[in-house]
């Protein structure tokens, strides 16, 4: 008799269905949330987990007032079955082919509206059978507890786990409209800006770029402690001559280009911190992923 094949085994003996139900306890941390989702009761949602743990010989909630948590076994198992289970559905997926492809793009909302916004269509164009939804926030989002499929992040690329594709140098100076420069009889010196208004004075790179202009202590607490956190809306203030902005001139190529803004001196500055693509390395080969992996690469302005 020849040997049966071990995964064969593993599939008659081992309850795979209660790995399922373990996989939404464990991102849930509930038993009720995890039978909302997979539509069972708590009690059976109670019984598969308590049947996993009887084969694995393990505990893997310890059961609290109230809640569950998960055991030391439960964590190391937790992130294993739920990579196992996404590549199950992945390869689902890629079996019902193209047309019902779905692409979650997590993006900075800068990027989004600065970049992504502009050029989607183009991907669209070349893609016609991979549908585009697009998300935003601020937030580094973790790819095992949401649903994004990549994600445009801001930082040096080096997050564990993830493949990392920079696209874009997040580099910085002053822009802004012509019409404030006109107002102190235009701006010759890096010191003339601190004549004018300055945009979110508390961040960060306003000292890192006066330092690299020769001027040290530029007094910036003097201005309004004011931070907008997005740089759309400090480009729109400075684009209605309200102040100056401390912004990325790659994002705002067509403002410049068009005489809302403009850059008065050449000298850009870079804190180490650029624009990445990044998703999980498991998954740099699936099929969506790498159609907009490519697109976006050759896309990108030469200069990013």
């Amino acid at each position: 008799m020849h040997k049966e094949n071990s995964a064969l085994k593993m599939s008659r003996n081992f309850p795979l269905n209660a790995l399922r139900v373990f996989e939404a306890a464990a991102r849930h941390a509930s038993f009720t949330r995890a039978g909302d989702e997979l539509g069972m009761t708590q009690t059976a949602v109670s019984y598969q987990i308590k049947l996993l743990e009887e084969t694995l010989g393990e505990t893997l909630f310890l059961r609290q007032p109230r809640q569950v948590v998960l055991s030391e076994a439960g964590e190391r198992l937790a992130p294993k079955v739920a990579e196992g289970l996404a590549k199950l559905a992945e390869a689902v997926t890629d079996l019902r082919g193209a047309t019902e492809q779905k692409l979650h793009i997590h993006s900075t909302p800068t990027f989004a509206t600065q970049w992504l916004s502009r050029t989607l269509g183009d991907f669209q164009l070349k893609h016609p059978n991979i549908a585009v939804r697009l998300s935003t926030s601020q937030e580094v989002i973790d790819f095992a507890r949401e649903e994004a499929d990549i994600s445009i992040r801001w930082g040096k690329g080096d997050w564990p786990g993830l493949e990392c594709h920079r696209v874009m140098r997040m580099d910085f100076a002053p822009l802004l409209s012509p019409a404030l420069a006109e107002t102190i009889g235009g701006v010759r010196e890096p010191a003339d800006l601190l004549k004018l208004p300055i945009i979110s004075a508390p961040d960060i790179w306003w000292p890192i770029w006066f330092s690299a202009a020769g001027i040290d202590n530029p007094g910036l607490e003097r201005y309004p402690a004011n931070e907008l956190g997005v740089q759309t809306i400090d480009a729109q203030v400075a684009m209605n001559s309200q102040g100056v902005a401390i912004l990325n001139p790659g994002h705002f190529r067509v403002e410049i280009a068009a005489g809302l803004l403009y850059q008065p001196f050449d000298i850009t500055c870079n804190d180490g911190r650029d624009y990445w693509l990044a998703y999980p390395e498991n998954r740099r080969n699936i099929v969506k992923i790498r159609a907009f992996r490519e697109w976006i690469l050759a896309t990108m302005p030469k200069e990013a």
